[in-house]
């Protein structure tokens, strides 16, 4: 056990350069007590070091052990040697230091100089279980083996100072200097002795651990929050090497030899400056073959006898073998492990291995434009020549001119053969080809199987009357619901009505201004006509047809009450003057905004106006009977550019330039948003049965959709070739009818059906056309005959056609 102690006591202790320690010969003075050469007592006992508090935190039992039992023995020992003691030698003359101070001297009165740990390693000496001159050997070996390396720069101390000789060891310090100053121990500054513990442990609790009296260490009583660290971090010029050790709680400022340390760490480098890695290798043993063994001990004699372990496996692998569990390894084939990849193909073939080879395309045969001799049909013209040379290289249809020879010799060397074929070889390799496969489909199958023309009858097919008067070019018509006449507007301020029979204008209002929309009342049993000029609807009574109906007309628009207190409408509602009233108007209502359409409600109560303006006051609706208006939406989606209601439902179709929104006008919501993909619609109209609608557009598209199908289009048929400026369905008739500025009316046929599994049949079915061009506009308006398959157009040159 002393043995042990004291490695591990050498194994602590790191001193300042000393004077080698010479074997004692006997025990240690007693701590506590006076000896003969020292009757006063012991010195005061050193500050203890890291190095002293981590050999007492170590090994407890031993500090105890050495404590308890070693007084006694350490008093009978030291009264044993007293007689035994050798006499003082004579004092040594002192060497001159090499570092140039005089080496100290023990006085009489003076401490030995040993430290607390050493005096309890000596003291233990005697009560341990070994032999005092085995531990005396251990202890002369390992004090001269660490002389040698540690004092190597100093000189030697004397044998024996005056005044106090030591048997044991005789240890140089110097005068006012502590002798741990340069105590370079491992846990130098650890005050928090809790041990290789989480410190989560100690979350609870208010300290972090203990110091080496057993006191708590408690926690900083406010911990930094994210302002502090701020304002630390603005003010310490220190902050950034300033670290917080988790043992403690408190922070510690990094030396610039740690910083370095840190930075060399972070480069991947070594944390010594003075280690090179690239030191040269030492050949601790020669390539040379040598006569003498390495070592000449004798062979073991296990090296004779045969191993009963290896046998106890040869035994087990052969019982293996024998059951069939370990199959005995085959004899390598000493043939070639390569084989022919194509053994199995047929040497006839020249592209037998390729299984999907794609042949070439091959080049086109020259013509008669290559020849050296061309007819004169291929030779250019100087203009063509000249064009030719203007033009892109891929614009080019030839990418060469054909010139002539008078024979072949005179032909000169090619000056794109090499381009030529350098384009050529880049077509082959580079160009991706893929194989398909070819399907024997005959043309015929692919085209759908339509109807005949003939067999879809009744619709439009020729022009039967020109309804002439109008001025400038006519933007709307309207057909009263019996059939017998038209109304139209036109730019040049006037509503006129018409005798569809005969075609002559019965009537003629004059409005004030450019007419943008004319629609009938849709209700038999009420005359009236919307018109929509500037930002004003007029009402019309023309007063044409059966007179009760007229007169019938007139009592209900003068038996409206005013109420007492009118409330706040978007719109103004006016009575007509005498002299208005004389000329067919009977109400007009104020917006304040241009009015660019007005359309009736089914039952005719209600009529919807769209206004050229933005917000969510584009689309007002009126009620005729009340005289009321209101405005359905609080919020504006787009620019509206027409509306329409639903025939069947109370369903309002709002349509904007890229979508058309469906809205339940009961429940205030929004149920359906169709997008036709169309740059801009221009025109709607809504399937007689409510489930189809159609939609117009600027780029040259009609487009058809089932609400009952999709929001997507169901067809987009592509026969105009330019704006569609109105669209209508057949209130009878599967007909359905378009007007674009190409001056032609398309009718087609659209059949739905009652079985919701069978789609629409569209087919087109006649081309009209009775318009002439004027400004780049062609047909403006379309409207079919309530009963008959008849279809009128209104054309910007001043003129509408009636086609049966």
């Amino acid at each position: 056990m002393a043995a042990a102690i004291l490695r591990r006591a050498r194994s602590r202790r790191r001193r300042p350069p000393a004077s080698p320690r010479r074997a004692h010969a006997g025990p240690a003075p007693p701590r506590g007590r006076p000896t003969p050469s020292d009757p006063a007592g012991p010195a005061p006992r050193p500050t203890r070091s890291c190095r002293c508090r981590k050999w007492r935190r170590g090994s407890g039992l031993a500090w105890s052990m050495a404590g308890t039992r070693g007084v006694g023995r350490e008093a009978a020992a030291a009264r044993a040697l007293q007689g035994k003691r050798p006499p003082e030698p004579e004092p040594e003359p002192e060497e001159p230091s090499l570092l140039g101070a005089p080496a100290p001297s023990l006085g009489p009165g003076s401490d030995p100089g040993l430290s607390d740990s050493e005096e309890s390693v000596f003291s233990g000496l005697e009560d341990s279980g070994s032999d005092s001159s085995e531990a005396d050997t251990v202890a002369e070996e390992e004090d001269g083996a660490s002389g040698a390396e540690q004092h190597s720069s100093t000189e030697k101390t004397p044998r024996q100072q005056a005044g106090t000789p030591s048997p044991r060891m005789e240890v140089a310090s110097v005068p006012d200097e502590d002798e741990y100053v340069e105590d370079s121990s491992d846990e130098e500054d650890i005050r928090n002795t809790v041990g290789n513990v989480p410190l989560e442990w100690y979350d609870d609790f208010p300290h972090v651990g203990y110091d080496l009296d057993g006191r708590r260490i408690y926690k900083p009583l406010r911990t930094p929050d994210e302002l502090d660290q701020f304002l630390d971090k603005m003010d310490n010029p220190d902050y950034w090497r300033t670290v917080q050790d988790r043992m403690t709680g408190h922070s510690v400022q990094l030396t610039d030899e740690q910083v370095a340390l840190v930075r060399r760490l972070q480069r991947g480098q070594f944390g010594d400056v003075s280690f090179n890695p690239y030191e040269p290798a030492v050949d601790f043993f020669s390539g040379d073959l040598m006569i003498h063994p390495v070592t000449n001990r004798p062979a073991d004699k296990r090296s004779f006898i045969p191993s009963l372990v290896e046998k106890e496996k040869v035994s087990r692998m052969v019982h293996a073998i024998k059951m069939g569990w370990i199959q005995p390894r085959r004899p390598r084939d000493s043939t070639p492990s390569f084989y022919d990849l194509w053994a199995q193909e047929d040497p006839d073939a020249v592209l037998g291995r390729h299984k999907m080879h794609v042949p070439a395309p091959k080049l086109a045969l020259p013509g008669h434009a290559e020849s050296y001799n061309p007819p004169p049909e291929y030779l250019p013209s100087e203009e063509e020549r000249m064009a030719w040379e203007q033009q892109e290289p891929d614009e080019r249809r030839r990418n060469f001119l054909p010139r002539r020879f008078p024979n072949l010799r005179a032909v000169p060397a090619y000056g794109r053969f090499i381009q030529e074929r350098f384009e050529r070889c880049l077509d082959l390799y580079l160009c991706p080809r893929q194989r398909k496969m070819r399907v024997n489909v005959d043309p015929e199958d692919l085209i759908p199987r339509l109807p005949r023309p003939r067999d879809l009858q009744p619709f439009p097919t020729c022009q039967a009357l020109v309804y002439r008067g109008h001025s400038d070019l006519v933007r709307c018509l309207s057909v009263s619901p019996g059939g017998q006449w038209l109304a139209s507007g036109s730019d040049d301020g006037s509503v006129r009505l018409w005798e569809v029979a005969s075609a002559r204008c019965v009537r003629t209002v004059p409005a004030g201004g450019v007419v943008k929309s004319v629609a009938w009342n849709p209700c038999p049993t009420v005359c009236l006509v919307a018109v929509a000029v500037e930002d004003a609807v007029l009402l019309l009574n023309p007063a044409l047809g059966d007179r009760l109906v007229v007169g019938s007309t007139d009592q209900l628009l003068s038996a409206f009450t005013p109420p007492a207190e009118p409330a706040a409408q978007p719109a103004h509602w006016l009575e007509a003057s005498e002299e208005e009233r004389r000329g067919g108007l009977r109400l007009r209502i104020c917006h304040g905004k241009p009015v660019t359409q007005v359309t009736w409600h089914g039952r005719g109560d209600y009529m919807a106006v769209v206004l050229a303006t933005p917000g969510h006051t584009q689309v007002l609706i009126h009620q005729l009977s009340r005289r009321r208006s209101q405005s359905p939406f609080r919020r504006g989606r787009g620019q509206v550019q027409c509306v329409a209601f639903h025939p069947v439902r109370p369903f309002l179709l709002v349509a904007s330039q890229r979508s058309v929104r469906l809205y339940h006008l009961l429940r205030q919501e929004l149920t359906k948003k169709l997008t036709p993909n169309c740059k801009w619609v221009s025109s709607l109209a809504v399937h007689p049965a409510g489930d189809n609608v159609i939609c117009g557009s600027y780029d040259s598209k009609l487009v058809w959709f089932d609400l009952d199908l999709s929001t997507k289009p169901y067809r987009v048929l592509r026969h105009h070739k330019k704006a569609l400026r109105a669209v209508a369905f057949h209130p009878r008739y599967p007909l359905f009818a378009s007007g674009s500025d190409d001056g032609s009316v398309i009718v087609c046929h659209g059949m739905v059906y009652n079985d919701l599994l069978q789609n629409p049949l569209l087919v087109p079915v006649k081309v009209l056309k009775g318009h002439t061009l004027t400004k780049d506009l062609g047909v403006l308006d379309v409207a079919f005959h309530p009963t008959q398959p008849w279809v009128f157009s209104a054309g910007a040159d001043g003129t509408l056609c009636l086609f049966t």
